[in-house]
């Protein structure tokens, strides 16, 4: 069983949550998921601090990103985290083909 940590923007969030749900069910991922906010919550500077940690420490748990770049949009966060990916060689996979 592959493990993946999904990646992308938090306006992606209900997608992000229903595509997990996919990887799991038909493809047998186990997934890992940031943590989504409710509408109108928000971190404290700690608290992000401490989101954004754990959120590599997913990755570096993981066998594979899996990027929901929906529309093509990969926002500089994710950027980063895919930069991170290829530098600890994990594998990268994109919800959305990229030309």
């Amino acid at each position: 069983m592959k493990v993946v940590t999904l990646c992308g923007s938090m306006k992606f969030q209900k997608q992000m949550v229903e595509i997990a749900s996919s990887l799991e069910a038909k493809q047998g991922y186990c997934v890992l998921q940031p943590v989504y906010l409710a509408e109108g919550e928000t971190f404290s500077e700690e608290e992000y601090k401490n989101v954004v940690e754990a959120h590599f420490a997913k990755i570096n748990l993981s066998d594979a990103i899996y990027v929901v770049n929906i529309g093509g949009y990969v926002g500089s966060s994710t950027s980063g985290e895919i930069e991170y990916a290829k530098t600890h060689n994990k594998e990268v996979l994109f919800h959305e083909t990229i030309n």
